[in-house]
């Protein structure tokens, strides 16, 4: 229960069905190490309203230090290789869905944890009663004879609000152990049952939209109390002037406006160097050097069956690919590496991918898994100079081998 209203209204769903169900606060960010605004305090304290009015049991859980080790250093370690992370996903793999997960049910002896996300599983919720952890798997491959009963992850009903983008790096095990009460509601009709219900507290509450568990700060200074500054030169693409300087690398991401004093027109992050520290730029918001079609993620991460049977036997498989929370879904072909990581080919190219976020898969309504995003294919602009080259040089080799006019 995070205090808000999505987590309160499942807690509701679940006593209404006669579930006996205990809440549970996570604590994950050390707020007396920051001079930002935190609001954990709050949250605790909505949560255990809930939990009262409710008349259910309420404890508190801190993973200060595994957030720290497993999701906060990790993005600052991407950061300064010049990625740009999503602590959200990393968030739900690590801590809700790993060490929460385990502590549900191996501290608190439950049968089954519950979130507020927006998704929704191929399993019935009394099945979900039916699924025990089992060990990792030690060797490589699985053993090929195992009757195992797999569970995919599908959206939400309520498509603007579905999550699973967020849930694409949780493992096979714990989703198999989790319930999602809202999968087939609407945030409207959630909002409504909290209105009923009295949770006026939560209602008043706005969406988070911060990094997770960390909240909405200025990301810039935010990034500087934890990185030392490596100032360096804004370049232009197009003819390498040097057009001002930054803080370091890490407090921009691809496709961001630049901030450059003195310019009359924006300028946009389109690369960057890590070695010089030179970030480039380019004018207007939609320069070909920000599009690109083409992405390698590291090891793929697929939710159910991995990876799936299609992909192995051929290689290749069309599906649709999504980078950023709520983005249109794009169709794509995959196709498999030695190694298990991926390279995506999109159906048109797509403005600022961005290396450290997720490459997320889907087919039809199912999430199928995600990858970082690890490498870029060339930019339009890239390929745009290179046709531009090709013919340039066509034209000179014509023009040598055309014999001169006789006199």
């Amino acid at each position: 229960m995070s205090g808000g209203v999505d987590s309160s209204v499942a807690a509701l769903l679940l006593k209404r069905r006669g579930y006996s169900v205990t809440g549970v606060f996570m604590k994950n960010w050390d707020s007396l190490d920051e001079s930002g605004v935190c609001n954990t305090e709050t949250d605790c304290e909505d949560a255990y309203r809930v939990c009262q009015s409710l008349d259910i049991p309420f404890h508190q859980v801190s993973y200060i230090k595994e957030y720290w080790h497993e999701v906060f250093s990790q993005l600052l370690k991407d950061y300064e290789k010049g990625r740009t992370p999503n602590p959200d996903i990393l968030c739900n793999k690590h801590i809700k869905f790993n060490h929460f997960h385990k502590y549900a049910i191996d501290t608190l002896g439950a049968d089954a944890m519950a979130t507020g996300h927006y998704a929704r599983t191929s399993q019935e919720d009394d099945e979900v009663f039916e699924q025990k952890t089992t060990a990792p798997q030690t060797t490589l491959f699985r053993d090929r004879f195992e009757i195992r009963n797999p569970v995919r992850m599908y959206q939400a009903a309520d498509l603007f609000k579905d999550q699973t983008f967020f849930l694409s790096q949780i493992s096979q095990d714990a989703l198999r152990q989790t319930m999602f009460p809202l999968a087939g509601l609407t945030k409207d009709f959630v909002k409504k049952i909290a209105a009923e219900a009295g949770f006026h507290h939560v209602l008043k509450k706005k969406e988070s939209m911060g990094i997770c568990f960390i909240g909405e700060r200025n990301f810039e200074s935010f990034i500087l109390e934890y990185l030392e500054p490596k100032p360096g030169n804004f370049v232009s693409l197009e003819d390498g002037a040097v057009m001002g300087t930054h803080k370091g690398w890490f407090t921009m991401t691809l496709g961001q406006r630049a901030k450059i004093g003195g310019q009359r027109d924006p300028f946009f992050v389109v690369d960057k160097d890590i070695t010089t520290g030179d970030v480039f730029v380019a004018p207007t918001t939609n320069h070909p050097a920000l599009f690109r079609d083409m992405m390698r993620t590291d090891r793929f991460h697929w939710v159910t069956v991995e990876p799936p049977a299609e992909l192995v036997k051929t290689q290749m498989m069309e599906c649709r690919f999504r980078f950023i929370h709520q983005m249109p879904l794009i169709p794509c072909t995959v196709t498999l590496n030695m190694n298990g990581s991926v390279w995506i080919s999109l159906s048109r190219p797509v403005r600022a991918l961005t290396p450290g976020q997720f490459a997320v898969l889907y087919k039809g309504d199912e999430c199928l898994g995600s990858g970082k995003i690890m490498q870029l294919g060339p930019s339009e602009f890239t390929l745009q100079r290179g046709r531009e080259r090709l013919l340039a040089a066509a034209q000179q080799q014509q023009e040598q081998q055309t014999p001169e006019p006789a006199s």
